[in-house]
């Protein structure tokens, strides 16, 4: 019993503590990823009344705003993992620099996609389709998105470095008041309410950005304000990084951009692989999408958790005890992917009665959805070790080779094979374009077990 108490002892936590603290950490972002993917779920629900074509110029014009999204999230990835290690070894000026340096990168960033937004955005849905009537709707979507990408980009770095010293209520308050100003600016807009003209898919996206707006006006009142920790000030936008900190930045934060920028590209190359397969499929897979991310919003929280914990510890130089938080998110990980993959088979058939879809696609989406189920399993594995534990300790550079490989020499080259080539039913087509969550929650495991994966960030004297 003794023998038996003390393995478990190598792989699980139970320090009281160490649950508070992610605990705290968690619920929030579990909250707010509720918040957000009911907002989601709202916008296709709302656009979804206007048919099959509105669903799909709304879902592939998302698609290209996804990888801007995408983009920050990876530059909030690599500034949380120099933000939570220089936090844990209570170096807050770095801190600061840190922050300085992401928001310039996502501000030169936001600009440059909102001007292929604002003026080209028929050739950007022409890669994903080549049907016309979603082709022009989702190009008046696009020019209302070019003003959404920096108050939007802005408003991610800073709640998610915010969350790298521990505070994660921030992204909940925000989220909070986007779900109600998007559900009303949406119900508004797209059917022409409160003497507003009716303007269908734009509307979603004046609803949209409405909704970023005050998102951004929340996030900046309270890091200028309210924010007693990090005590940040605009003017260091104007500052040139310090030359060891981009050092450590190109080293451990830029590996974390190109895998997240990756992943945006892998996401949009699925699209496009399913919009050469028919609006049906298109229509199917944006239904399914919403219910896949109402039912991980758990395995986001582990992730944030585990990232922003584990890279404090890094950074406090507890190597070993970062080793054994490993191995309990891993098992935390698991747990909640069965609940997941249940969770999407029980909300799928209730979801799908909410559309006006053909009996076509209600078929494609029940397939799909089922794929679904299987796939949620391994993404809360891979989730957890990639997005969170691993990175947290800094494995950025294992992690993007890993991404290379699984997603471009595997899942989408199966994924075309399987939908365009082939014409395989739905169900097997999203399993390809998929099968590199299935490897990597396999993969990641052997890294994690290895210990391979701590790198702690050099300490610095910043200018």
């Amino acid at each position: 019993m003794a023998a038996a108490s003390s393995r478990l002892d190598k792989y699980w936590v139970r320090d009281r503590a160490f649950y508070k603290k992610v605990l705290v950490i968690l619920i929030p972002i579990v909250l707010q990823s509720i918040i957000n993917q009911g907002v989601n779920m709202m916008d296709t629900v709302m656009v979804g009344r206007l048919g099959e074509a509105s669903i799909s110029a709304s879902s592939l014009a998302n698609q290209f705003y996804n990888i801007f999204v995408f983009l920050c999230m990876g530059i909030s990835a690599a500034g949380l993992v120099l933000a939570s290690q220089y936090f844990g070894a209570g170096d807050l000026k770095t801190v600061r620099r840190v922050f300085d340096l992401i928001l310039q990168i996502v501000l030169i960033g936001g600009a440059v996609f909102a001007v292929l937004s604002f003026l080209i955005p028929e050739q950007i849905i022409r890669i994903f389709t080549h049907e016309e009537d979603v082709v022009q709707l989702g190009a008046d979507y696009l020019r209302v998105t070019a003003l959404i990408y920096l108050p939007h980009g802005v408003s991610l770095v800073i709640s998610n470095v915010i969350r790298s010293i521990g505070n994660a209520r921030l992204g909940l308050y925000v989220s909070i008041a986007s779900f109600i100003v998007n559900i009303g600016a949406n119900y508004v807009f797209i059917f022409g309410k409160l003497g507003m003209p009716a303007l269908g898919v734009m509307g979603a996206a004046v609803g949209t950005l409405i909704a970023r707006l005050v998102e951004f006006t929340f996030c900046a009142v309270y890091l200028l304000k309210k924010e007693k920790v990090l005590r940040y000030r605009p003017s260091g936008l104007l500052k040139k990084p310090n030359k060891l900190l981009f050092s450590e930045f190109r080293r451990l934060g830029m590996p974390a951009i190109i895998s997240d920028s990756l992943l945006a590209l892998a996401a949009s190359a699925i699209s496009i692989i399913l919009g050469h397969m028919g609006k049906e499929i298109v229509s199917a897979y944006a239904i399914v999408t919403v219910v896949d991310r109402m039912a991980t919003v758990a395995i986001q929280g582990v992730s944030s958790a585990s990232g922003v914990i584990i890279g404090q510890t890094v950074g406090e130089g507890e190597f070993e005890r970062a080793q054994k938080e490993g191995w309990t998110f891993l098992i935390l990980s698991v747990a909640i992917g069965i609940i997941g993959a249940i969770l999407v088979l029980w909300l799928g058939e209730w979801s799908i009665g909410l559309y006006e879809i053909a009996p076509s696609t209600v078929e494609i989406t029940t397939s799909m959805m089922l794929a679904s189920a299987i796939i949620v399993f391994f993404q809360a594995i891979q989730s957890a070790l990639s997005k969170g534990i691993l990175r947290g300790g800094g494995d950025t550079k294992f992690l993007m080779i890993a991404d290379i490989i699984f997603q471009w020499v595997a899942s989408i080259p199966l994924g075309a094979v399987a939908g365009l080539v082939l014409g395989l039913d739905p169900f097997w087509v999203l399993i390809a374009l998929r099968i590199d969550f299935i490897i990597k929650s396999v993969w990641l495991v052997f890294r994690l077990r290895s210990g391979k994966w701590i790198h702690k960030a050099k300490s610095m004297d910043t200018e």
